[in-house]
């Protein structure tokens, strides 16, 4: 591989998004290599869940048809299903609108001891709200100014979310999915032109599509502001499924490798539990 290290994704609010790459094939043999991460993240997570002081949230972002259903589904295809959970967020109910925005995210936190993983998130509130801003209109919030101050508040509210959490143990790790406007019109085609995808197929997906560029600067906006040393965004070239996936799997190793976890001491009184347990299971 030709890099080495987890920081060489971060997100870096000087650089502008679309100086980042969307493909890169930098990872030999980068099935062979999820496949490995994979054993070493079931491990690692394995020694999270028994160590049960530490959480770990993942965040992913990106366009539609970028490879966020699959890349989930790739790098967590080994690992224990007991230890981790999957939310995909959609439209909000009426419900859930009649709370704050951020309720309906703070019920599917991860406790201790697992790893949540949100397949888009608390983020489409400054991304497809940004785009379109005629959905604060339907919600029932006294403030409907629509304007820098609106959004600025909600990049403090992310913030302090992720403060919150990471104070209380819980590691935040943000992927933004980065694909090109060409490969993401490719893989649309794709749904269209094999039946067994026009499942995977919205035709919102193609109405979206036209709001490229705004959606482009949402996320600009969106990452510049709340990239922090305590919950980072990485930007993943998304372009070569395979290479993303490995990315991916590459820097949840590390950031799981960072954490101080590690299986729990037994104490003085519970080894003499297990001396006494011992000895009657090899008498019986």
């Amino acid at each position: 591989m030709s890099w080495t290290r987890a920081e060489d994704f971060r997100f870096d609010p000087n650089r502008r998004l679309d100086a980042y790459p969307t493909d890169a094939r930098i990872v030999d043999d980068p099935k062979d290599r999820v496949k490995k991460l994979v054993r070493e993240i079931s491990e690692r997570q394995e020694v999270l869940f028994a160590d049960d002081r530490y959480a770990v949230l993942l965040i992913f972002q990106g366009m539609d048809a970028a490879g966020k259903d699959s890349t989930i589904k790739n790098v967590f295809s080994g690992v224990d299903p007991a230890g981790f959970q999957v939310f995909s967020f959609k439209q909000p109910s009426l419900y859930q609108i009649d709370h704050n925005f951020l309720w309906r995210y703070w019920q599917a936190m991860p406790e201790r001891g697992r790893i949540g993983i949100f397949n888009r998130s608390y983020y489409e509130e400054t991304l497809v709200v940004r785009v379109h801003p005629e959905i604060i209109d339907g919600r029932k919030i006294p403030n409907k100014t629509v304007n820098d101050a609106f959004w600025q508040e909600r990049f403090d509210d992310f913030r302090n979310l992720e403060s919150h959490l990471s104070a209380n143990g819980t590691k935040v790790i943000k992927f933004f999915l980065n694909v090109s406007k060409d490969e993401q019109r490719d893989r649309l085609l794709r749904r269209l032109n094999r039946p067994d995808k026009h499942w995977k197929f919205s035709a919102s997906d193609v109405r979206e599509r036209r709001h490229w560029d705004a959606y482009q600067h949402a996320f600009q906006e969106t990452l510049s502001h709340t990239h922090t040393s305590d919950a980072p965004w990485y930007v993943i070239p998304a372009d070569h499924k395979w290479t993303m996936r490995a990315l991916v799997a590459e820097i949840i190793k590390a950031e799981l490798d960072a954490l101080p976890i590690a299986f729990p001491e037994p104490q003085a009184d519970e080894v003499a539990e297990f001396e006494a347990a011992r000895r009657e299971l090899e008498r019986s």
